[in-house]
């Protein structure tokens, strides 16, 4: 049985947004087969979407929202730090917003409700997105591309590749971090395919070791797992 915990064997579905199959396991999948020979892998990548529900066949399916199904099992990693950001550009004809208020003024990328908070003051400005997006990417070229302000993951933002074309808007003001949440059924102990996947993926997210920070440190931006699973973008 230890053998078999050490050197688990067949296949580990995963269910998992299409950003964190990109910018999570697929740098580290030489790794996780490196550590796990035996173990195949099959990954289901599924478009952003708070009300994605886990199915049955699915050994273990990763949210960023807080579950509804209160049978399955949960673990929890370091989430991601976001921030609100803009081309220099963009602030030297547009001008910087001095509140949260003032971002309506303004033409920005997002989708749902902004939450911004400052130490235990919470907003939420009243914005006519002018492009309704959560992908991360896609506000990443509206903001490099001086279009307006969007919201960033601060490891994006940090990136050697964007940080010269980014300035911080209301940096006092931080929007609701994304949390990350694994769920899986079981009994009391894991098997042996999964409980390796979490705690490989343990190792690294939200560690220096995470593979969206392989040019800095990840200081700052993650959060810690004391927090609760996010509700909404």
């Amino acid at each position: 049985m230890e053998a078999r915990r050490a050197n688990p064997s067949g296949i580990i579905k995963i269910a998992c947004p299409l950003t964190m199959a990109r910018e999570i396991l697929a740098p580290l999948l030489k790794d996780f087969i490196a550590r796990f020979p035996s173990l195949r892998m099959e990954i289901e990548p599924y478009s952003f979407g708070w009300d994605q529900e886990p199915r049955e066949d699915v050994d273990v399916f990763f949210k960023l929202k807080a579950p509804k199904d209160s049978v399955r099992r949960v673990r929890s990693y370091p989430g991601t730090a976001r921030g609100l950001f803009a081309s220099p550009g963009y602030v030297n004809a547009a001008g910087s917003p001095a509140k949260p208020d003032e971002l309506a003024a303004h033409r920005c990328a997002g989708s749902g409700v902004w939450k911004l908070s400052r130490g235990r003051k919470e907003v939420s400005p009243n914005i006519a997105f002018h492009v309704v997006t959560s992908d991360p990417g896609v506000n990443l070229a509206f903001a490099l591309d001086g279009l307006g302000i969007t919201v960033l993951p601060l490891w994006m933002a940090k990136h050697p590749n964007n940080r010269s074309g980014l300035v911080p808007i209301l940096p006092l003001w931080r929007p609701e971090p994304i949390t990350l949440c694994a769920l899986f059924s079981g009994s009391s102990r894991l098997t042996p395919k999964v409980e390796g996947l979490l705690d490989f993926l343990a190792e690294y997210i939200g560690t220096d070791r995470d593979p969206r920070v392989k040019y800095g440190r990840a200081k700052g931006c993650f959060t810690d797992l004391t927090l609760s699973p996010t509700s909404g973008p």
